[in-house]
């Protein structure tokens, strides 16, 4: 694994609303929105988990529409480091801010919306926050500007670095998921899927990257503290290995709420990695 790995955030929340003078109605807004985006009624008809992500565009393809004006690029870098050099054409916009700039943009218009980040994992999440909302048209930029121009690519190259220490530590030894529980609480108030959806994703994008992230040297130093999630095809669990207790969730199989999705614990921190850290920020956002 290379620079990050990402908690398992949000999920659940037991809501009380009274109806009528003292009858109570119990609202399980976790179960209620976990069915929603499963399901052919959520924004994008599908199961977009289970389905498309991650949704990436390399940097020849996004140049390639940038050049004939098909392309819209939302770049959520600091603006200290969007002054000192951007693709051209791309607006900086904060991440917490990105729900109201795509909001009110006619993003419908163009072939493809790339956010643009560092190396492609904050741009990940963010993507898939806005997929959930039902923007199909929307890609994170692979490697982020670290893949645009060599002048960006010091995190990469800090991160591949990094995280090649830990190889000779992988493993071949299977870990068995742990058994079926509740799904952790959410308190939006809200009742219905869109509704409980909308109020998730905003309050994620205010919270920001950085609670979603990891280090992996912070994870090695504690692998029992944490339920970690393989997010590979299981030949590749075992051949090159995986992190000691890592157990293995095959992509667009697993995570269902029928399959494997109450698997993951609520009473202990779950890391995700998968490749480069862009995938597992997409599921990061989604759970």
């Amino acid at each position: 694994m290379l620079k990050t790995k990402f908690y398992f955030l949000s999920i659940l929340f037991a809501a009380i609303v009274i109806v009528g003078c003292e009858k109570e109605k119990d609202v399980n807004e976790a179960e209620v929105l976990v069915k929603y985006l499963e399901s052919a009624d959520s924004p994008l008809m599908k199961d977009y988990v289970n389905t498309d992500l991650p949704s990436i565009i390399s940097a020849t393809d996004l140049n390639s529409l940038n050049l004939t004006g098909q392309a819209y690029i939302i770049d959520i870098r600091s603006a200290t480091d969007f002054d000192k050099g951007h693709i051209k054409n791309a607006v900086n916009v904060s991440l917490g801010g990105l729900l109201d700039h795509v909001e009110s943009k006619d993003l419908g218009s163009y072939s493809k919306v790339a956010i643009v980040c560092y190396s492609g994992q904050t741009a990940a999440y963010a993507t898939c926050l806005l997929r959930l909302l039902g923007y199909d048209n929307v890609y994170s930029l692979k490697w982020g500007m670290s893949s645009w121009h060599e002048a960006f690519a010091n995190p990469w190259k800090t991160a591949t670095a990094s995280g090649n220490m830990y190889a000779s530590q992988f493993v071949s030894t299977s870990t068995e998921k742990g058994p079926k529980v509740d799904l952790p609480v959410l308190s939006t108030g809200y009742e219905n899927g869109q509704d409980i959806l909308e109020a998730r994703v905003e309050k994620l994008l205010q919270d920001g990257y950085d609670p979603a992230k990891i280090t992996n040297q912070a994870v090695f130093a504690n692998l029992e503290n944490y339920y970690i999630v393989n997010y590979w095809p299981a030949t590749q669990y075992t051949d090159p290995g995986h992190i000691p207790g890592a157990v293995q969730y095959t992509p667009k199989e697993t995570l269902k709420l029928d399959v494997d999705l109450k698997t993951l614990p609520t009473d202990k921190p779950i890391v995700i990695y998968c490749y480069t850290g862009q995938t597992s920020s997409f599921l990061a956002a989604y759970l």
